[in-house]
């Protein structure tokens, strides 16, 4: 298991520019000399689903960015409701480019998305390495239906944060439900009608209720994401919860078919979510896979 150092324990955060100029919000942990690595969170998620990986992997000496995708927690919304993929794509390659060092990027259901189309036009003196949590190609249609239906349902927001708390055990009944429901402040705000509301802009809901960067994960750009896994040469990892209705055997032999030098980790007490599920394996895999991607940069310096 990842050590941590308490002197990384809390982190300092930073606005930086997306696209357009549009303010994307982050969390910085660990050493600044230390090996970087972004976090890219899931569709309706904020960069807090990180803050725990984060702060063990700033502990073993990893810069860690953790980043507000646009629309989502404390970042801008989108003046023209642009929640593309490639108003993501431009938001991550801006972003990498103010931090000015290569990055291995983690990319959680859409943000996984975001990072393997990044790599279409990002060398690896950009982005050194990928990690793709619990998201492919071809991703089965029922378990991301699912995730549409949670993330479009709720509209009219919560009476209270166990109200809240409610809907995700339903959600997520693999995992164990805190025993109290504030934590759940993070990803909701209340609203001058008192009511709690999931903490992202409503432009990215359509009248079906989907968010529209999820819908790639069913049936858009799938051509695309095969192309960009099909060149991808730098060092990629693929997660998979054992427990994920998102990603199949199927899918993940389809993946590594397509990247024949990926590493594949799966995390048996673990889901879609899988970060969150087993916290502790997630980060040691990640931790394990930044430490071979420097060493393999030494390598190649030297």
């Amino acid at each position: 298991m990842v050590s941590q150092s308490k002197e990384f324990a809390t982190a300092t955060t930073r606005t930086f520019r997306g696209r357009d100029g549009l303010a994307l919000v982050g969390d910085l942990w660990g050493p600044e000399d230390g090996p970087l690595v972004v976090m890219l969170h899931g569709g309706g998620q904020t960069r807090h689903s990180w803050k725990s990986a984060g702060a063990l992997l700033a502990g073993s000496g990893v810069r860690v960015v953790t980043l507000d995708a646009r629309g989502h927690g404390d970042s801008a919304w989108a003046p023209d409701g642009d929640y593309t993929g490639d108003a993501m794509v431009a938001d991550l390659l801006a972003v990498l480019e103010q931090l000015g060092a290569p990055a291995t990027v983690v990319g959680a259901s859409m943000g996984g998305l975001t990072a393997l189309r990044a790599t279409i036009t990002a060398g690896p003196d950009i982005i050194n390495g990928i990690v793709l949590v619990d998201v492919v190609p071809r991703a089965e249609n029922a378990g991301v239906e699912r995730i549409m239906t949670f993330l479009g349902g709720h509209r009219d927001g919560f009476a209270s944060l166990d109200e809240a708390a409610d809907a995700v055990a339903e959600y997520l009944p693999h995992r164990r439900r805190p025993r109290s429901s504030k934590g759940l402040e993070r990803n909701l705000r209340k609203r001058d009608d008192g009511r709690w509301y999931w903490h992202w802009d409503p432009a990215m809901l359509g009248d079906s209720g989907v968010v529209e960067s999820e819908v790639s994960e069913a049936d858009l750009g799938v051509d695309l994401l095969e192309e960009a896994a099909r060149h991808l040469e730098i060092p990629t990892m693929l997660l998979r919860g054992r427990l994920s209705d998102v990603v199949s055997e199927e899918g993940v032999q389809h993946f590594l078919a397509l990247v024949p030098h990926a590493e594949f980790v799966e995390l048996a007490g673990a889901a879609h979510t899988a970060a969150g599920d087993d916290n502790d394996a997630f980060t040691d895999a990640v931790c394990d896979f930044v430490k071979a991607v420097t060493a393999d940069e030494g390598a190649g310096r030297g």
